[in-house]
């Protein structure tokens, strides 16, 4: 019997029948096939009705379980008995009743040798339960003969707590006497009837297990019978030590906590850290990351469990994601394709239907069935970012190219490009395959760092081109950057048409003699080089040759950085100059290092600067001469500094949230500010605009956009060589030289539906005040200044201030953060 709905089970059962549930990792029925073949049984009939074809898919002619599978399907619903009467045609004998939704490890060999016993027309198997009143009870005679049936009864109708687990031996000419249309039960209609008729129904009371996994609760505990081994079914994997299952190809970090009973399905990952304590379960191919803690939680096939999560009690479904620092509690649960963000909190007995969103930091404490949080934004700060092959699967990468290219021109031409690691390289190829196949061409500049391609893409007069590459922090995460025929990232209006095509899936589909074409050119890197070098004043390092140690970290720069270096004239020492994918997303705490290694490194090299470049070739660390290394809003001072000193009156695009020291060092030069809203989006597309010298946005990112308006660090170093030169001075001097910045920062958590009345709140509040509003809200006091703007892509308000003091800066970023506080509610 496997078509039911299972409506108590929502949301489990909203998307896939009852009888499919895992239980340890194998659908309910499953077990049922495998009890019944256990015992000589072999020629099965399931009756269909629910999302049928589920069941039809996944189980198919029964050959892989050893048995042989037919279907009779409903077309109405037809009750217990009609169903059965239903499969008529493919009943030729005595037969036996199973529930494809329920748990059992009755002896089906007994049951049907006390049925031939008795000459029973009908036997019922008969379960002792402590609580009678959610089954049917049946009263029967000393000799086992069934009196009557006693349906869902009332504490004042039990006069038994034997009751009817749907298991039964039923003679074939019995079903003759159920009607050919309309709803017939078993127990309501046709077992009467049968007593009715005088034909003998016995009852089999069996001491084994049996359960009905009617709800939520059900389903939780019968997840601990089986891993108390209370019930002898079939767990697939190798028992490693007493009541812990590992499935084939599984793999537990020695650094994580597994007490058991446990089960961790097959193809699935428990890194260091974890805990997982006892009667949870783990589906294949889940992932469970770093500080993670479950208990007692269900959690299905291809989860997704990131770091610092916390499961108890819970059970998440299949394809879902639970990201950094959630927490799912008590009898929650999650459905298949779900998202749960960041930070949040699902409170007990929560319930969230398929394919719905939690955003990051968010609190819930109602069931989420109706309302979606709908598709979240494709683009954030760094473009499209998300976990490789979880949010970002080579599939979505070919959906998302095939958008991209859709809106271009048949016959158009794109550029990709991709950094060292093999995630990158396969996201790459999708997103090829699906630029050809919307009738548009690609040029495959293959492992570069990503501004030689968008150098590529302005000088070859491309349409727009695109990046893969690995996460700079995370090495599980991947980033797509998609760029214009310029070279900059596209702009908030082609990210919302990008966006719209994706999720309509508004695709074109290229016919045969329409599929683009694919190019590899052979001499991007020397196009980039020469452009390079044809850009910058090579006439101000004629007999200089300045010395300095650079740190590639790995990375795709190491493949033209030491070209472009060599021709300028310097003596350079490389350091991390391979390319090895292993030290592509490198944490903070690396990082550091790295710089110690260069802090070391240029005194006693006798260098005259350090610089660490990071895996894109984008972003760019500093070591002045005397060993210092440079935070990097210190960095963007000294950079204005050079640009101020070596072209007056220039003017330079920064963020508003840049310290006013850089506007005194431009107004003393005769140069100009142009200030910028805090996206790097924004910050590149002001870069581009005509007579923008330089932009920096305070995080190791320097724009050149005479040569690309884009993030360039081997271009931005070879700039501070040449800028340096000109100026006649070194790197140390002029950080001494610059005037003293008191700057402080604050994130307050926000959610996501207060942040807009914060934001008129704020604005209401310093409603008279010297204000700017191109990013945020910016307000002056006297010269002191405070910024609040929401964070694009995370629940939080950021709070940016500057004073005559690093005290007093401290002071009104916590004023101002208290005030984000109390007007979020």
């Amino acid at each position: 019997m496997a078509g039911g709905q299972g409506a108590r089970l929502r949301p489990l059962t909203s998307n896939q029948p009852k009888p499919m549930l895992p239980i340890v990792g194998q659908p309910m029925m499953q077990h049922i096939v495998r009890l019944a073949r256990q015992h000589g049984f072999t020629e099965l009939v399931a009756t269909v009705h629910f999302l049928a074809s589920v069941v039809r898919n996944y189980f198919g002619d029964g050959s892989d379980l050893g048995v042989s599978l037919s279907y009779a399907t409903e077309e109405e619903p037809l009750g217990t008995a009609g169903s059965v009467r239903n499969a008529l045609p493919l009943l030729d004998e005595r037969f036996i009743v199973l529930s494809g939704d329920a748990l059992t490890d009755i002896d089906l060999t007994d049951l049907v040798a006390f049925h031939e016993s008795k000459g029973a027309a009908v036997t019922v198997t008969l379960k002792r339960v402590e609580n009678p009143l959610e089954f049917g009870i049946v009263i029967t005679g000393e000799d086992g003969r069934v009196e009557r049936f006693l349906e869902k009864p009332g504490w004042g109708d039990v006069f038994s707590d034997t009751v009817n687990t749907g298991i039964y031996v039923i003679e074939r000419e019995v079903l003759d006497f159920v009607p050919d249309e309309g709803e017939f039960d078993f127990a309501r209609d046709l077992f009467p009837l049968v007593l009715e008729k005088g034909l003998p129904i016995y009852g089999y009371v069996t001491d084994r297990y049996w359960t009905d996994v009617g709800n939520i609760e059900a389903y939780l505990a019968v997840h601990r019978d089986v891993l108390d081994r209370k019930v002898q079914i079939e767990i697939d994997g190798f028992e490693v030590r007493p009541g812990v299952w590992l499935g084939e190809g599984s793999e537990i970090d020695p650094n994580a906590q597994v007490e058991g009973p446990a089960y961790i399905g097959e193809n699935s990952r428990v890194e260091g850290g974890v805990t997982v304590r006892s009667h949870t379960v783990l589906g294949r191919g889940t992932m469970v990351r770093s500080g993670a803690f479950l208990h007692r939680c269900v959690v299905h096939d291809y989860v997704y469990v990131g770091p610092s999560v916390t499961l108890r009690g819970c059970v998440v479904g299949k394809n879902s994601d639970v990201k950094f620092g959630a927490r799912v509690e008590e009898g929650v649960v999650v459905a298949n394709e779900c998202h749960i963000g960041e930070g949040a909190v699902l409170n007990p007995q929560v319930k969230v239907y398929p394919y719905k969103s939690v955003d990051p930091g968010a609190i819930v404490s109602e069931s989420i069935i109706w309302q979606s949080g709908g598709p979240r934004g494709l683009f954030g700060e760094r473009g499209i970012t998300g976990l490789f092959n979880v949010d970002l699967t080579p599939e979505s990468a070919l959906r998302l190219a095939a958008a991209y290219a859709s809106m271009m021109p048949k016959g158009s031409a794109v550029v990709a490009c991709r950094d060292v690691t093999r995630a990158a390289r396969i996201m790459k190829r999708a997103m090829v395959a699906g630029v050809n196949g919307a009738a548009v061409d690609c040029h495959d500049v293959e492992l570069v760092p990503s501004p030689v391609a968008r150098f590529y893409a302005r000088s070859a007069r491309a349409t727009g081109g695109f990046s893969v590459r690995t996460a700079p922090r995370d090495p599980s995460s991947v980033e797509i950057q998609f760029f214009d025929e310029r070279g900059v990232d596209v702009g908030p209006g082609t990210q919302r048409e990008l966006e719209r095509a994706y999720y309509r899936e508004d695709f074109r589909r290229a016919f045969h003699h329409d599929i683009g074409e694919l190019n590899f050119p052979a001499r991007a890197k020397e196009y980039y080089v020469q452009g390079l070098l044809e850009f910058v004043n090579r006439g101000a390092f004629a007999g200089r040759d300045p010395k300095l140690v650079v740190d590639f970290s790995d990375g795709g720069a190491a493949l033209t950085g030491p070209l472009v270096l060599g021709r300028v004239g310097s003596e350079a020492l490389f350091v991390h100059a391979q390319l090895d994918e292993r030290h592509v997303a490198l944490s903070e705490d690396q990082i550091e290092a790295s710089l110690d290694g260069l802090r070391r490194l240029v005194p006693s090299s006798g260098s005259g600067l350090g610089a660490w470049i990071d895996s894109p070739g984008e972003r760019l660390r500093l070591v002045d001469d005397l060993g210092r290394s440079l935070d990097m809003p210190t960095a963007l001072l000294a950079y204005v500094w050079l640009v101020s000193r070596s072209a007056p009156k220039a003017r330079v695009a920064l963020p508003v949230a840049t310290s006013r020291v850089a506007e005194e060092i431009m107004r003393a030069g005769g140069g100009e500010v142009v200030w910028t809203p805090v996206s790097a989006a924004a910050l590149t597309a002001a870069a581009a605009d005509e007579g923008v010298l330089f932009a920096g946005d305070g995080a190791g990112g320097y724009v050149f956009p005479g040569f690309l308006p884009a993030y360039d660090a081997v271009l931005s170093l070879v700039k501070m060589l040449e800028m340096l030169a000109v100026v006649d001075t070194t790197l140390g001097a002029v950080v001494d030289s610059l005037p003293p910045a008191h700057m402080a920062r604050r994130d307050v958590p926000t959610p996501w539906e207060a942040r807009g009345t914060v934001m008129r709140r704020m604005l209401e509040h310093v409603n008279g005040s010297n204000l700017i509003t191109i990013d945020g809200v910016k307000a002056y006091h006297g010269d002191d200044w405070v910024l609040v703007v929401p964070h694009p892509q995370e629940p939080l308000v950021r709070v940016w201030a500057e004073a005559g003091s690093q005290e007093g800066a401290d002071r009104l970023a916590a004023r101002y953060a208290e005030l984000v506080e109390q007007m979020r509610g």
